[in-house]
């Protein structure tokens, strides 16, 4: 599974760990996150995220 940048702050998204502060179960690749899911560090949306793997 990819991870991906925000590209606003720079925070990683991590399928393999999710993120416990937006309730993200590890696991759920980057894909198969809600429209509505943002950057737990700055907000962002979805789109301001940029696949690094």
């Amino acid at each position: 599974m990819k991870r991906y940048k925000c590209k606003a702050c720079g925070y990683i998204y991590d399928p393999k760990v999710g993120e416990p502060r937006t309730n993200t179960e590890p696991g759920t690749p980057f894909e198969e996150l809600p429209s509505n899911w943002h950057c737990p560090q700055c907000g962002a949306g979805i789109n301001r995220f940029i696949p690094i793997d």
